[in-house]
């Protein structure tokens, strides 16, 4: 249960008219009464213009179609009287289904209602003459038998010949009866909730659902025929459920309640306020006068212990009331504990300008903490422009290449500040200033992120201090030039960009197959854009910013076969060589971005453990929220593999063959394999990435095995029962299947890397949260559910012996999975693979 459902409006507070949309009317209309007087009149009055030129009585005349012309009419009543004026929509004779969807607001105020508040519908004709014909009527009460308000869309069945009746006791309820509802009616409920937001999406299940629904819906409009008219109509929704509380004093009757076993749903207005009693003995136990005391305490083994445990609590977790009070009474004795500052931190009351100024001054004088705790500070948990500033100055002490780490969340960071121009805006400009490296991917990052409406301004700022600021490199030294070209060289990359967005175009509308679009490719390069073949100046490479490129070279230039159909292009570099990248356009590259980029990071945070697994972290760069390019790794993927040599083995054995190593290939390239393939299981595991096929597994030649194409993360995947590790039979046959010493060696480096890994749950948590705000659609979507996802898989329950017990618990019921068992489960992971 979700604390959102203990989150309600009370009605008496809602200061709003009464709401509704009426949609359309289901149903065929009853065939007209050729008994009805006015239409014999009518009908003799066209016989006796005579017969046609047959001999035959004017068929036409004597029968006059007519288009039903309908409204509703819309009345409130409360405890059985009308209220308030009735309110009618426009005509509407489009024919079956007749659809008004007109807003409807009644001159009622949602404060007004009672618990027997109903809505009076009917439907009227104005086709029938002077005197309107009453199609029928229907009622409905406006609030649940929980008292909660009713919203989303209701369909109600007219008593046909009726005109709506509001009394307490209806004679014309919409609600059809029990024994009448069929599945349709059921479904048609469900599908309310989850129009409402309570049933979760799922877009394949759902697609699926609703199909089999219209199939349904055919099936029960064909037996019942045209015998039952509904009107559609969809109440106005609130941010949470509207609850009845009439103006004045609300008494409950406990001898109603006593009398029945049915469970009772009292809504407490109180929920969610601050109790005054507790509250008031926390400002006492908190009290400033009690800081001389505070100093001298130390605390028992036992409060050391709760201490020790909460310290290690993850960032994500959120302290209790005892909690926030222990770490308040020992502030001063933890003083010299850097781990404590960011969770004593998070039990400061900061409404309370007092106890706020002391916990500034104590931050001030507190151990200094490392940059990993630094990044929590800047969380959006943290207002405060003093706490925020201090993990800036924290920062500081982090050298270019640990900073290139973190600067994608440090730049979705800057949506959590208080201003446009921040501390923390101001210091990612200034190191920039001395690094083009860091200059080049902030102003992608920042360039990217200019769409965001919300952010726009924000991030605009940004880019405009660090132009000003790089332009005026090198004018305290007399030459004006030097920052001007700097900053140029910069933006030619967005010019770049630009023009091969233009080729795509081009290339996309050739038609024919993959080939003629590849030789139109090279025809523009060679032809009408041959400025590209050779720059007037070098650019710097956006993949790599150090790397300056002079041109493409069109012969080794193709395009990729698939529905995108993106461009591999090869560039000179400066120094004589040849850089590759792929360049996408049409699909958002930043989640795969965010991938990359945390596989970098791990890779580094193994390699400070001296522990390489040979992984490949290929740079990654979203240049627009559709675009991007990556860099190019020579290599194939395992379904072409397995198509061309059958086994990895073979593959391998092309490239490295030795008859005296094992299944006859070197003992380095094995030993490279099986440490990628460990790397990768590991990561792709941690981060929840699914959808993985042997389409989006790639081999190098030299035996290091990578993953691509990361759509689906955390946790995320549109196959059904994905197994929980990513790990192929044909990975585990070329380590000489799950008996061989290899396959043992393969196991041992995933428990290494995983405990290695867990160390730093904390950091990789931090980065993850400074991404809650962004546009990437997993996060996006849930990002507290996705953090808390990511958070399970470190099993930060566990310890390090448990840990590898666990890790391969969960490699074996993998790989289990992978070959014939008579088991569901296993099958249905064995058929992921396929």
């Amino acid at each position: 249960m979700t604390g959102n459902e203990f989150r309600f409006f009370l009605s008496c507070d809602i200061n709003l008219p009464v709401t509704f949309r009426i949609e359309k009317l289901e149903g065929h209309l009853p065939s007209t009464n050729s008994t009805n007087p006015e239409f014999i009149i009518h009908s003799i009055s066209h016989e006796l213009k005579g017969p046609d030129i047959y001999g035959r009585p004017d068929i036409g005349n004597i029968v006059e179609d007519k288009k039903p012309e309908l409204y509703v009419e819309c009345a409130l009543y409360i405890d059985g009287a009308p209220f308030g004026l009735p309110m009618r929509t426009r005509l509407e004779s489009s024919g079956p289904p007749f659809c008004w969807g007109e807003l409807i607001t009644l001159s009622t105020k949602y404060r007004d209602l009672t618990t027997n508040s109903q809505l009076a519908v009917t439907v009227w004709d104005v086709s029938c003459g002077k005197n309107e014909g009453l199609i029928g009527g229907a009622t409905i009460h406006l609030f649940n038998m929980k008292k909660q308000l009713k919203t989303g869309k209701h369909k109600l069945r007219l008593w046909q010949g009726k005109e709506a009746d509001g009394s307490i006791h209806s004679t014309t309820p919409g609600k059809v009866p029990k024994d009448e509802r069929g599945e349709l009616e059921r479904l048609e409920k469900l599908v309310n909730k989850y129009e409402r937001g309570q049933i979760q999406r799922v877009d394949w299940l759902d697609r699926l659902a609703f199909k089999s629904m219209d199939k349904i819906k055919d099936l029960e409009s064909s037996k019942n025929g045209s015998s039952h008219l509904f009107v559609l109509i969809d109440f106005c929704s609130f941010e949470h459920r509207v609850v009845l509380q009439e103006s004045g004093p609300n008494l409950l009757i406990p001898a109603s309640i006593a009398s029945t076993n049915e469970l009772v749903t009292v809504w407490d207005p109180e929920l969610g306020k601050i109790n005054p009693s507790e509250h008031k003995q926390l400002k006492l136990a908190r009290s400033l006068n009690r800081g001389i005391i505070d100093r001298d305490l130390k605390p028992s083994s036992t409060e050391r212990k709760s201490i020790q445990r909460i310290l290690k609590y993850p960032p994500t977790r959120t302290l209790s009331g005892d909690e926030r009070q222990l770490l308040w009474k020992f502030r001063f004795s933890l003083m010299s504990e850097k781990r404590a500052l960011t969770k004593f931190l998070r039990c400061v009351e900061w409404s309370d300008v007092q106890e706020a100024k002391q916990a500034i001054e104590l931050m001030g004088r507190w151990e200094m903490i490392d940059v990993c705790d630094a990044l929590e500070l800047l969380s959006p948990v943290f207002e405060s422009e003093d706490v925020r500033a201090h993990a800036v100055r924290v920062l500081e002490r982090a050298d270019d290449e640990e900073l290139q780490c973190y600067l994608l969340q440090l730049v979705q960071a800057l949506r959590f500040e208080r201003s446009d121009k921040s501390r923390l805006s101001q210091f990612l400009v200034q190191r920039s200033l001395s690094n083009i490296e860091l200059a080049s991917f902030l102003r992608w990052y920042v360039a990217v992120e200019l769409h965001d409406p919300a952010y726009a301004k924000r991030f605009y700022s940004s880019y405009e201090m660090l132009e000003e600021n790089m332009i005026k490199l090198g004018m305290g030294a007399g030459d004006g030039g030097d920052g001007f070209k700097l900053w140029q060289s910069l933006v030619r990359q967005t010019e770049l960009t630009a023009q091969l967005c233009s080729i795509m175009r081009d290339v996309r509308n050739v038609r024919g197959g993959t080939q003629k679009k590849i030789e139109k490719l090279r025809h523009l390069l060679s032809g009408l854009l041959s400025e590209l073949t050779y720059f007037e100046e070098p650019i710097r490479s956006p993949l790599a910013p150090i790397v300056l490129i002079t041109g493409i070279i069109p012969s080794d230039s193709s395009i990729f076969k698939s529905a995108l159909h993106p461009l591999r292009l090869a560039f000179r570099t400066a120094n004589g060589g040849c850089l590759k990248i792929i360049f996408k356009k049409g699909d958002d590259l930043r989640q795969d971005q965010l991938v990359v980029q945390m596989v970098s990071l791990m890779d580094r945070l193994l390699k400070l453990e001296n522990l390489d697994l040979h992984l490949t972290p290929y740079r990654v760069l979203a240049t627009g929220h559709d675009e991007g390019m990556m860099e190019f790794i020579p290599s194939k993927s395992l379904a072409q593999i397995l198509s061309e040599h059958r086994s990895i083995t073979s593959y391998l054995q092309k490239f490295h063959p030795d008859e005296e190593g094992p299944f006859g290939i070197t003992a380095t390239c094995l030993e490279t394999f099986i440490k990628s393939c460990a790397g990768y299981s590991v990561i792709t595991y941690i981060l929840g990435i699914g959808d993985r096929h042997l389409d989006n597994l790639l081999l190098r030649d030299d035996g290091r095995l990578f993953h691509v194409d990361f759509g689906f993360i955390l946790g995320r995947d549109p196959k059904p029962f994905p197994p929980p590790m990513k790990l192929c039979k044909e990975m585990v046959e070329a380590m000489g299947g799950a008996e061989s010493q290899y396959y043992t060696r393969f196991k041992s480096y995933c428990c290494e890397a995983y405990n290695i890994l867990r160390k730093s749950s904390n950091l990789i948590l931090n980065l993850f949260h400074l991404m809650a705000g962004s546009n990437i659609p997993d996060i996006a979507s849930d990002p507290e559910k996705g953090i808390l996802k990511l958070q399970e898989k470190f099993r930060l329950d566990l310890d390090d012996e448990e840990c590898i017990h666990f890790f391969q618990d969960l490699i074996n019921e993998s790989v289990s999975a992978l070959f014939p068992q008579m088991v569901e489960t296993i099958h249905r992971w064995a058929q992921y693979w396929r």
